[in-house]
């Protein structure tokens, strides 16, 4: 993780560009650390519980409250897991630049709540929903305007709540703590609360909607909310929150692209030492000591620090045509991580195709168990891909990091000098098994339509395919995560954590798309799925995975850590 220098002694930076929390002295009273955990745990607990509820089961809802069609609804349900993927976006750039996490947190939460609120509405009020259909009848009602304009109303609200605060809480944690190792705890506990919560909801909440009613199911979530909100402003007076901010650092990188620009005519070499370039007056900041010149990659971006005459004048001097070596390198970082960042979106994209398909593939199959009476929701199918997602995680921290250290720990070097697998590893891992779930997913489909209707297939047989998605998520996805904080600079710490839910929106979006181009262009997806050939759809989701694979490891490859000399001293601590 990038450092200030205070002294001689290394003081992490946080989110919103300010050095991390001091330590406790007589006559400051203690911010940030471990006391202000178990509020932003039970606040990512209570929002997440809320969000499942209705998000796990937004299909089934479409389907069976408002008459929509399957693959209609298979859409919706990616539009709006794209928009709340995409707000944390939004949220990120005003946290940093204008109000801080506590303020889009707190504000993401009550949007949330209202929405919620207007969903349990639509249930509840005859009027604001279309007729239920009855028995084996194929024609229903379809929503009239004012109820799609209701729907939606609510759904963006939920979404921009649950976009706004569910990132926003994973920086803010991470800014209580100044030690690597503790963030790195920290990040444990936010994923075990998000996996958790998701599990609940997406077993407890979505039985009750299914068996009792829509109505109490909504009710749980807006109890779940209206929990996490008020644990989050009970813990108000332990956070450590930035007291000022800095306005928007994307001001300063459009200032480089700019300043490059104005100063393309000037010359450029290797030989110019740093009295050369303007480093500002801050000595060391984000680990760039005030003497280096710029690195030699992305040359034409050197130009924005290199000084002239008529910057040195007094008075003549503008932040658009001469900026600082951090500010140049600040700008490269983000340059250099684009490649690895886009690997991802076509990471994402089969996952989002999977999630909609599969849950019409539970649909059509037999869900009881055992032959008993009970019947497993099809938006519960969910749930075993979260719950190896969680055991992944655990498992790779207790078990498998460990265990990697005693195998590598060869020709008698100690093993606390071992590093675990690194971000790009992990995410490399992450990749063969989003491949293999996918071949698993075109295997089953196969079978299940060899059964057709007369013969369902049990429900069960969607559980591996669910169970290897979720594994490799448990790599791929704290991989990111921990690349986008270590990597990111220091004034842009909220939005590293919001550029894993950018890409997961866009591929969300292009999951869409490559649904209707699907729709468009073959006879693979009809509504009725036991006419279609969904196993096509995902032999080829395989063939862009191999491919995307064999991208990611040119690039990969290509990147140099710009934090590994922090990383490596974090590990042999």
């Amino acid at each position: 993780m990038p450092t200030s220098n205070d002294g001689g002694r290394a003081l992490p930076v946080t989110g919103d560009g300010e050095e991390a929390p001091p330590p406790t002295t007589a006559a400051k009273p203690r911010r940030g650390g471990w006391t202000t955990a178990p509020f932003i745990i039970a606040t990512v607990a209570g929002l997440t519980l809320a969000a499942g509820g209705w998000l796990n089961n937004l299909i089934v809802f479409l389907i069976q409250q408002f008459n929509i069609k399957s693959i209609d609804a298979a859409q919706i349900n990616n539009v709006v897991s794209g928009a709340t993927n995409f707000f944390p976006i939004i949220a990120a750039v005003l946290a940093d630049s204008f109000l801080g996490c506590f303020t889009i947190i707190w504000i993401s939460s009550l949007i949330s709540l209202l929405g919620l609120i207007l969903l349990v509405l639509t249930v509840t009020i005859h009027g604001l929903k279309p007729t239920n259909c009855t028995g084996a009848s194929t024609i229903c009602d379809t929503p009239s305007a004012t109820q799609y304009a209701v729907l939606f109303t609510a759904l963006s609200l939920v979404s921009i709540g649950l976009g706004g605060s569910r990132f926003t809480l994973a920086t803010m944690g991470a800014n209580q703590f100044t030690k690597l190792d503790h963030q790195s705890t920290y990040f444990n506990w936010y994923f075990f609360a998000l996996y958790f919560s998701s599990f609940i909801s997406a077993t407890g909440i979505v039985y009750v909607q299914d068996n009792l009613s829509w109505a109490w199911g909504f009710g749980i979530c807006i109890a779940g909310n209206v929990a996490g909100l008020a644990l989050f402003l009970a813990g108000k007076r332990y956070y450590y929150c930035q007291d000022k901010i800095e306005g928007s650092p994307f001001t300063s990188l459009l200032r480089v692209v700019v300043a490059s620009f104005r100063k393309r005519k000037l010359n450029i070499s290797s030989d110019q030492g740093s009295e050369f370039y303007y480093n500002g007056d801050d000595g060391v900041k984000g680990g760039i000591p005030a003497a280096a010149p710029p690195t030699n990659s992305f040359r034409v971006l050197n130009r924005a620090a290199l000084k002239t005459e008529e910057d040195v004048e007094p008075n003549r001097s503008s932040p658009w045509k001469l900026c600082t070596v951090q500010q140049v390198e600040d700008l490269k970082t983000l340059i250099k991580i684009l490649p690895l960042w886009s690997t991802s979106i076509i990471l994402a994209t089969p996952i989002g195709i999977q999630i909609s398909l599969t849950v019409l593939q539970a649909l059509a199959t037999d869900r009881h168990v055992s032959g008993s009476g009970f019947q497993i929701p099809a938006g519960s199918i969910m749930v075993f891909s979260l719950i190896s997602t969680a055991m992944c995680t655990s498992l790779a921290n207790h078990t498998l990091w460990p265990l990697w250290r005693k195998v590598t720990a060869g020709g008698g070097r100690r093993r606390n000098n071992i590093p675990r697998p690194t971000p790009l590893q992990q995410i490399g891992i992450g990749h063969v098994f989003n491949i293999a779930s996918m071949a698993v997913s075109a295997i089953v489909e196969s079978k299940r339509r060899e059964g057709g209707s007369r013969h369902r297939m049990s429900v069960l047989w969607l559980v591996p395919q669910m169970v290897i998605v979720g594994i490799g998520e448990g790599f791929h996805f704290p991989g990111q995560v921990a690349l986008y904080y270590q990597e990111f600079p220091d004034s842009l710490k909220s939005f590293s954590t919001a550029m894993v839910a950018l890409l997961i929106a866009v591929a969300f979006y292009l999951s869409t798309a490559v649904i209707d181009f699907v729709r468009r262009v073959t006879v693979w997806l009809p509504d009725d799925i036991n006419q279609g050939r969904l196993d096509y759809v995902y032999w080829v989701m395989v063939v862009l995975g191999v491919f995307n694979f064999g991208y990611y490891l040119v690039c990969s490859s290509l990147y140099k850590y710009k934090s590994v000399g922090v990383l490596e001293e974090d590990e042999s601590s």
